[in-house]
């Protein structure tokens, strides 16, 4: 038992982020986790088209996964640089969207950091344009995609883990892994996987169950915007916060004020959207 116990808390240590490397070009799996998990998505949208009756073509759905996959890139990266480290990007503009680092000589690092409710702005704002572009309901639209979206998150939350980043805070949980990116190697939550499981499968399966349930257009977005803030609030309190922020009011993170705050935002759509 004690061997099994330690084969798992030493995990993250076997797994290699790269599927590949030839000199400093790397392929992480944390890549091929987003295309996963837009392919996930783009197939149940489609299942939804099909057996249920919404007016929306292929095309129309492969040209709008075009705005939601740079939205995703793009407001997921500048929402990192605004939410979480801006004092860095400041100093260091260049890397804010190019895969190198200029301090002491000329390396390729990668892009590093993202923020979900940064891509989570964009993809909205993307939506809204699409939708008034095509002519399209936004708020029928936004129910077809939300069920299916968080299923797409496991896969974005597994990249995490084998990239060893985004680790809980320390315990003694017997569960408790030591990540190498972790500069004490002290035993902490395996967050990466809390999240794949609560902010994917399980709210998956609760927004794909009520799915044909919806009382009016528009809900279901309400509900899943309420559902990831909640679940994702709760597992801040075991996730280590970012060491350049810490706890930025009390004992919350800044991941926690904008669950609140997107919480705040689907109960008040709910309301309004009821009237």
């Amino acid at each position: 038992m004690q061997d099994f116990i330690a084969a798992w808390r030493h995990i993250p240590a076997s797994l290699s982020p790269n599927l590949f490397q030839i000199g400093a070009f790397q392929l992480r799996y944390y890549s091929l986790m987003y295309l996963a998990g837009f392919l996930c998505t783009y197939v149940l949208v489609m299942r939804r088209i099909r057996r249920e009756g919404y007016p929306y073509t292929a095309e129309q759905i492969q040209d709008y996964f075009v705005w939601a996959i740079l939205g995703v890139i793009l407001g997921g990266r500048l929402g990192y640089v605004f939410f979480y480290n801006p004092g860095y990007y400041l100093r260091h503009p260049l890397e804010i969207l190019l895969p190198f680092e200029f301090t002491g000589g000329f390396h390729f690092i990668g892009i590093s950091g993202m923020s979900y409710h940064g891509g989570a702005i964009a993809i909205l704002t993307a939506s809204i344009v699409f939708c008034r572009k095509r002519k399209i309901n936004f708020w029928r639209f936004a129910d077809l995609f939300c069920p299916a979206i968080p299923l797409g998150y496991t896969f974005g939350r597994i990249g995490n883990f084998i990239n060893g980043e985004l680790y809980g805070r320390t315990t003694d949980v017997p569960w408790g892994m030591v990540f190498p990116l972790d500069p004490l190697h002290l035993l902490r939550h395996p967050s990466q996987l809390y999240e794949a499981f609560f902010e994917g499968i399980v709210l998956f399966a609760v927004l794909w169950l009520i799915r044909r349930k919806s009382p009016f257009d528009g809900a279901l977005f309400a509900f899943y915007l309420i559902g990831y803030g909640v679940i994702r609030f709760f597992i801040e309190f075991f996730r280590e916060p970012d060491t350049q922020l810490g706890f930025v009011l009390g004992p919350f993170s800044m991941g926690q004020l904008l669950c609140f705050l997107m919480i705040a935002a689907g109960g008040s759509l709910y309301a309004l959207r009821r009237k």
